[in-house]
């Protein structure tokens, strides 16, 4: 027997496999023939003592469908089992794949199938990833090995996720090349129950290939559908698909029914499903009308929706008649039926309608039933919103308590039947007082916890994929505070028929044995009919290589006339399976089924797999060699699959090379060429690490990648697991993420991803970001007291750093309504304080918590709470009593606040009386912070008092403050002011005091008034501005300063108080001596030359004498030797010295002070500029080189370019003047505007107009377009092909008058354009 899935692989995998065998009926098998070629060459193989016939262990189920093993064959009539058993070896391991022979017990059957169903637990996502994975490293021919996932443990399911991969490539189908003949098979076709909008055409599905390409008819309820009968009815070209248009009217319920697509050529026929056709319907609701729904309060309650049958069934939901969905919880709640369930019925439920709602699939409506409105019947007619949050809502309310009862279902036990694969839904609704809770309970066995989950707040349980394992009885217990109850369900679970052996194409050489085998289970046990080419198979012609038995077919010695399309079809009550497999009897020799010469590239140390698809008939015997070497490629390192896919366990640089599959049977042979290059791997060597910053900071996470150089490497990040958006508060550089101003969004787990063609690598990093804490939240007030209460507030989330304090802020309405103050600070380790209280306050309150990082918002404010109020407990404080005027005195103090107002109508009392005269109090009541004493003596102490007082009182006697009524000039200068000269700069000064009673006042000090008359140098203008020197009240004598020498000053003095100053004392004139001068300004050092140094600078700012002369020394330096200081004195009048240099090589160093009488003055000092060839210039040097215009040289050659520019200048405005054309555009084109006036040639004039020229055009004197007859650019007129533009975008190119048509002929050289020429020309 020849199996199609030994023939070799044509697909992207290149893996191939077989169908199950029984393992108890080695007569499944054929006899060898003598063409054959065995698969395994030096296989060991275990014998069949019964039949010698090979044998073939059980598929493995997977997910509802089949993944057969790689099946083994025998020799010389001997019978054989052979099991591939797959380990999978995570990261750069290998894929190790061994063959083992075993006899197959029953018992060892059903363990492995079970097996198998494990495998298909693995959820979809990850086998997705590894689909993804093998399309990198297992099969691809251009992504090369599986990347591997850095830094990260493989996930326990990885192992068997492989296992089953490599079960799935292998299970893939075979085909036929469709160059060579075969039969039809169905590719594609409508799902089995079919339900189309009547607002749209009718599209069925049927599709097929074959060679020659199929016809295609159809059936309608088991009889010929005529096509051409029916105008609203086409089939598509090459394809087998209905179309029914109706947009030429018809009713679409008239084609509902159900069809068959038939596939037709020589060599057989395939079948579709039978399709059976629904139109989808959305009636409207019954009219009705509802009467309002009385009930008791507390009393259960169903609102019965009962939606119109559509197909498919509508969705279902509650609403208001004003479209507002009602809030559902445990006590109220819509059934799976659609019904509104109320477990008891509360006075709020009320304060709406309900509407059920039903929405339609196909049609995309909503249909409304006419509302529901309740009438509840309570013995508390009020509906305080606050009961709701009541610990005891329904005694508080009235409302008896009753123990739970079932509303849906009805009774103690019920049963339900569920078909395989569906999803399992139970419920349990109850009512009762309080609402009961949900509990569900398997007898016998916990519930399925991977696939069981929890609905509609634990009133349902629904229990996904369900298979016979989850049948059984389940049980609710609904319980409350006064009992419970439960109800049990009995679970059955049926099967519609689901395949064990699905039949497979089976493609033999003539006088080959095969077999085709349809096994399928399902409760009840299902049927098998077999049917060849659409028809049943007792009807068939006889053929007598063919015999059925049972669920298997078996041909022996086939030949060209057994080629047909066999059908099986197997059901039960629940269903059918339709299945068509062909027989092809083909004579081929071998041939390749991928391009040729391909390339693969792979990871250092990862395991990949060469494919070479093949397909002949007789099955060909594949071979591998490497860079033409003799030997075949298998074991050690090496696999070869038998579908003739290499596999290399563990890439070596060695393996490199050029890898040859040869294909052979008795017809012939074939071979391909593979390259395989090796990489080396992506690696993140230097990884990010974790981090905690503060919110608004600046955080770098590194990542340093190391890659093959040959490959192009793309690094990228994620952010929990999403691509990471780079705004503009983000820098991605290659190893590198900036984040700037880091918030509390950024706060996450950041994935780098290095990857390449080939690999990738991937570490990551979890960044904390310390914030401000959110705010406090929900503010209650206990303990409610008159001077106390306490204050709780629920934390916000302190954003990873712990809230160290709470300051309680309160905010009251009367005196300064808005304005938060400061209470208290507590611990950030509590949120419960009790706070200390003033009378007659209306506090409002709120919290702010503290962290590290900051201070978080305020936190909403409390409600207001009111103490009572009480005399003051205390008076205003900072009183004070100062005059304004030299007749008054303004009392003034600081108010009290709110916390110690105490009362409403707060005022003050303000007593005074003039100190030490035992006088009766004046007093007066003020609510203002000042009062105002008027005919007062001036200056006189009072004695004052002021006392807070309300409504409820007054407050306890106030302290005695001592205040001044105000002040007036004084009325005497101080006497027998001395002036003494104590240097050039300073004077003392030294007076007698004044009388107390002549002050008027408060003695503030003594003032000095003095300014520069003039100077004693001749000619020298100076500032007379006044300024002034302070002593303070006690002293008679004192110093002052900063004065300039050899000037002439005057002084006066005077005394002041509060008011002003006095009267001023007589002038006093003083004289200050010769000081020593400022430093000389502007000190220059030049050098011209090497040999000469010149030296000037200005007369001292200040020379504060008569100067006698200036003082230079110098001393030549190089490096850190230093020479002989040299000593020159000059006049007062020279500013200017020059030396000549003794040594070129040595630098100076100048020191210059200007001198008087007294001494030499502050000197400045420079050095000569640096050598031309030392790096670094100094700022003298600097200093010469911009002294280069004083050469002449330079002078001579500015003179020499102005002349030329003149020249220039001259020549331009006579061309100007001329209107001379002058073309301008380059030899390379520039694209003209349609609105630009110009000609081809692409010259023109230039005008004196303030307009700018066209460009490729020039505007002649009068202000017309001239028109050009030539093509010619600036080319033609010079050696140059490239024009100049100064920056304003004029030209300034050299130009020449171009000579007349007949002149150019005759000479096609001219001149270059250049400053000389023109020059020429012009003369």
């Amino acid at each position: 027997m020849r199996w199609l899935a030994a023939r070799g692989a044509a697909g992207a995998s290149g893996e191939v496999v077989a169908p199950a065998a029984d393992t108890t009926d080695c007569a499944r098998g054929r006899s060898p023939s003598p063409r054959r070629t065995p698969f395994f060459e030096g296989s060991s193989l275990d014998v069949c003592p019964r039949v010698h016939q090979p044998c073939l262990l059980p598929q493995v189920k997977l997910e509802a469908s089949h993944s057969s093993l790689i099946p083994g064959t025998g020799r010389g009539g001997h019978c054989t089992r052979r099991l591939t058993d797959v380990c999978a070896v995570w990261g750069p391991g290998a894929l190790l794949c061994s063959a083992r022979c075993c006899r197959a017990a029953p018992g060892a059957t059903r363990r492995r199938l079970n097996e198998a169903e494990e495998l298909s637990s693995v959820p979809k996502a990850h086998v997705e990833q590894l689909e993804a994975a093998r399309a990198r490293g297992l099969g691809s021919r251009e992504r090369g090995a599986v990347p591997r996932m850095a830094r990260q443990q493989p996930p326990p399911w990885l192992h068997t996720a492989f296992l089953l991969l490599l079960l799935l490539s292998l299970g893939s189908a075979i085909e036929i090349p469709m160059d060579l003949t075969q039969p039809p098979t169905i590719t594609k076709q409508s799902v089995k129950d079919h339900i189309v909008d009547p607002r749209d055409n009718i599209l069925i599905e049927c599709e097929a290939k074959g060679n020659p390409a199929p016809s295609f008819h159809w059936t309608r309820n088991s009889r010929f559908f005529n096509i051409a009968k029916d105008p609203r009815v086409s089939m598509r070209r090459r394809s087998g698909t209905l179309v029914i248009d109706f947009r030429s009217g018809g009713r679409p319920e008239e084609y509902e029914g159900e069809y068959q697509c038939f596939a037709r050529n020589k060599f057989g026929t395939a079948l579709s499903n039978r399709i059976r056709l629904q139109v989808s319907k959305s009636p409207l609701w019954p009219k009705e009308n509802l009467d309002p729904v009385v009930v008791q309060e507390g009393a259960p309650l169903t609102l019965q929706c009962n939606p119109p049958p559509g197909l498919p069934s509508p969705v279902i939901f509650w609403m208001s008649s004003s479209m507002e969905p009602i809030t559902q919880d445990k006590r109220v709640s819509q059934g799976h039926n659609g019904d509104l369930y109320f477990s008891n019925v509360m006075l709020q439920d009320m304060q709406t309608d309900y509407s059920c709602n039903a929405r339609f699939h196909f049609t995309h409506t909503i249909q409304q039933k006419n509302p529901f409105t309740l009438k509840v019947l309570t013995n508390h007619p009020y509906n305080d919103s606050s009961l709701r949050n009541h610990p005891d809502m329904y005694s508080a309310r009235g409302v008896a308590e009753r123990t739970p009862s079932f509303m849906y279902p009805q009774g103690t036990s019920s049963s339900q039947m569920v078909l395989r694969g569906m999803d399992l839904l139970l419920e349990c609704i109850a009512s009762g007082v309080p609402t009961p809770d949900i509990a569900w309970y398997k007898k016998g066995g916990d519930l399925p916890s991977d696939k069981a989950k929890f609905e509609n707040f634990n009133k349902a349980l629904r229990i996904t994929n369900v298979s016979e394992e989850d049948s059984g009885e389940y049980f609710c217990l609904a319980s409350n505070k006064m009992g419970s109850i439960r109800h049990t369900i009995s679970v059955r679970v049926k099967a519609a028929p689901y395949w064990l052996d699905e039949p497979k194409n089976l493609i033999l050489a003539p006088g080959e044995d095969g077999r085709l085998v349809c096994r399928a289970n399902g409760n009840p046990k299902p049927t098998v009919q077999w049917m060849v080419n659409g028809e049943p198979l007792q009807s068939a012609p006889p053929n007598p290589n063919r015999e059925v038995a049972g669920d298997t077919i078996i041909f022996r010695d086939t030949q060209i006339s057994s080629r047909a399309v066999y059908q099986c079809n197997t059901s039960n009550e629940h269903g059918y399976l339709l299945a068509n497999a062909f027989v092809s009897v083909l004579d081929v020799p071998p041939r390749m089924l991928s391009p040729r010469n391909q390339l693969i590239r792979v990871i250092l140390y990862n395991r990949t797999r060469l494919d070479c698809p093949f397909f002949g008939s007789p099955i060909p015997t594949l071979r591998w060699f490497k860079n033409g070497q003799g030997s075949n490629l298998d074991g050690g390192n090496y696999h070869v699959y038998e579908n003739g896919s290499l596999e290399i366990k563990m890439i070596r640089k060695e393996d490199q090379g050029i890898y040859t599959c040869v294909a052979t049977n008795i017809l012939g042979k074939a071979e391909n060429q593979v390259r395989l290059e090796v990489k080396d791997p992506t690696r993140i060597f230097r990884m990010p690490e974790d981090q905690v910053v503060k919110r608004g900071t600046t955080v770098q996470l590194e990542c340093r990648v190391k890659h093959d150089p040959s490959l192009r490497l793309t690094v990228s990040w994620l952010k929990d697991d999403e691509p990471l958006y780079i705004g503009n508060r983000m820098k991605k550089e290659d190893d590198s993420l900036t984040i700037f101003g880091v918030a509390e969004r950024d706060q996450g787990s950041y994935t780098c991803v290095a990857s390449t063609e080939l690999d990738q690598d991937l570490a990551k990093a979890h960044l904390t970001v310390l914030g401000r804490p959110d705010r406090p939240r929900d503010l209650e007030l206990t303990d409610l007291a008159e001077r106390s209460v306490r204050l709780t507030w629920i934390p916000g989330d302190d954003n990873n750093s712990p809230i160290t304090d709470y300051i309680v802020q309160f905010e009251e309405d009367q005196f300064q309504p808005g304005v938060w103050h400061d209470h208290s600070k507590f611990p950030g380790s509590v949120n419960s304080a009790v706070l200390q209280l003033s009378p007659y306050v209306n506090y409002q309150f709120r919290v702010i918590a503290i962290n590290e990082v900051g201070s978080s918002h305020p936190s909403l404010p409390s409600e207001r709470y009111r103490t009572s109020g009480a005399p003051p407990e205390s008076n205003p404080s900072d009183v004070k009593g100062e005059g304004t005027r030299k007749n008054n005195m303004e009392i003034t103090w600081t108010p009290m606040n709110a916390t110690s107002a105490f009362g409403p109508n707060l005022r003050y009392i303000v007593k005074w009386r003039r100190r030490e005269t035992r006088e009766t109090w004046n007093n007066v009541t003020v609510w203002g912070s000042r009062y105002v004493v008027g005919q007062t003596p001036v200056y006189v102490p009072y004695e004052i008092r002021v006392q807070a007082e309300n409504d409820f009182g007054k407050g306890p006697e106030p302290d005695t403050v001592i205040g001044y009524s105000g002040e007036d000039y004084p009325r005497a200068a101080p006497t027998d002011v001395k002036v003494r000269v104590l240097n050039s700069t300073a004077i003392g000064l030294q007076w007698n005091r004044v009388y107390s009673d002549t002050v008027q006042g408060q003695l503030r000090e003594y003032r000095a008034y003095y300014w520069r008359e003039s100077s004693l140098l001749k000619n020298l203008w100076v500032s007379q501005k006044r300024q002034q020197a302070s002593f303070s009240s006690d002293r008679t004598r004192g110093v002052v300063g900063r004065l300039f020498p050899y000037s002439n000053y005057k002084l006066e003095m005077v005394v002041v108080n509060g008011r002003g100053d006095g009267p001023r004392s007589e002038t006093k004139e003083f004289t200050t001596p010769e000081g020593v001068p400022s430093a000389p300004r502007r000190f220059r050092v030049r050098q011209p030359n090497l040999e000469t140094i010149n030296l000037e600078w200005d007369h001292p700012e200040h020379p504060n004498g008569i100067l006698t002369g200036y003082t230079l020394r110098y001393v030549a330096f190089n490096g850190t030797k230093l020479g002989k200081q040299i000593v020159e004195n000059f006049s007062p009048n020279q500013t200017k010295f020059s030396l000549q240099r003794s040594d070129p090589v040595s630098r100076y160093r100048f020191t210059l002070s200007a001198r008087t009488q007294v001494g030499s003055g502050e000197a400045v000092t420079e050095e000569s500029p640096a050598p031309p060839n030392e790096a670094t210039p100094t700022a003298a040097y600097t200093n010469n080189h911009a002294d280069i215009a004083t050469q002449g040289w330079f002078i001579g050659l500015m003179c020499a370019i102005a002349l030329l520019v003149l020249i220039l200048l001259i020549v331009c405005f006579i061309k100007r003047s001329r209107g001379g054309k002058y073309p301008v555009r380059e030899k390379k084109d520039v694209p003209l505007g349609p609105e630009d006036p110009k000609e081809e040639d692409g010259s023109f004039d230039y005008s004196d107009e303030d307009n700018k020229p066209l460009q490729g055009s020039q505007t002649s004197l009068d202000g017309t377009i001239k028109q050009q007859e030539s093509d010619d650019s600036l080319v033609d007129y010079g050696e140059g092909g490239e024009g100049q533009f100064n920056e304003d975008g004029s030209f300034i190119g050299q130009y020449t008058v171009k000579k007349d048509k007949e002149e150019t002929e005759g000479n096609e050289s001219s001149e270059a354009t250049s400053p000389v020429n023109a020059i020429y020309s012009l003369a």
